[in-house]
């Protein structure tokens, strides 16, 4: 009943709620983004959300555009600066993503939508992780964010997905607020800190072809 009748009223008026507390954040932020890194201020993504629709993401940048000689960008760990990473352990770079909540793209909470190129490399069981909208924070980001291992990550989006209750999304949003404030678990993707899905799956069913041909 939760999920069918309230779930969606109650996004959009707490997103609407946070983007008017938030304005004078969201302002300086994009003020600052726009002097330290350029514009566009916004970076815009294509991520999978329910029923693996293609959508835009919205998100502060929090790269440069530098190039090398050849008019080519730069590979990410170089062109993020101190101050998107500084955005990206406040999550300040997230805030944007109110705006595709009250799209509908987005909920407050569900499982983080990823790399479209994911796609092809989900299991049956992970794909459930679309039958929901997906969330500006989950419960595997109350679970040690990006810290955690990709099975991890998948086994406790499931667990939401499968026992989705307004008692659950209040936990996670108070969790939340108290992980970004304690800036935990934070690691920076783009880096060799972190593994890209599909490079972890690629690199497993590599695995298995060769025990298989042993």
């Amino acid at each position: 009943m939760y999920y069918k009748f309230l779930k969606r009223p109650a996004d959009i008026i707490l997103s609407l709620i946070a983007l008017c507390v938030l304005s004078p954040i969201l302002f300086i932020t994009a003020l600052l983004v726009k002097l330290k890194l350029g514009s566009p201020v916004l970076f815009k993504q294509k991520r999978p959300g329910l029923n693996g629709k293609i959508f835009t993401m919205y998100k502060f940048r929090t790269m440069t555009n530098e190039k090398n000689e050849n008019g080519e960008l730069l590979p990410d760990d170089q062109r993020l600066t101190k101050f998107g990473k500084f955005l990206r352990s406040t999550s300040l770079d997230e805030l944007p993503e109110l705006i595709n909540i009250l799209k509908g793209d987005m909920s407050l909470v569900g499982p983080r939508p990823l790399a479209v190129i994911y796609l092809p490399y989900y299991n049956d069981r992970e794909k459930l992780r679309h039958t929901v909208r997906p969330g500006l924070t989950g419960l595997a980001q109350i679970n040690g964010r990006n810290t955690v291992g990709w099975e991890h990550r998948f086994n406790f989006d499931i667990q939401y997905v499968e026992n989705i209750s307004i008692r659950m999304d209040i936990l996670i949003i108070l969790q939340t607020i108290l992980k970004v404030l304690k800036r935990d678990g934070v690691t920076t993707r783009g880096t060799s800190e972190v593994v890209d899905f599909h490079t972890y799956r690629q690199a497993q069913i590599k695995e298995k072809e060769e025990s298989a041909n042993i």
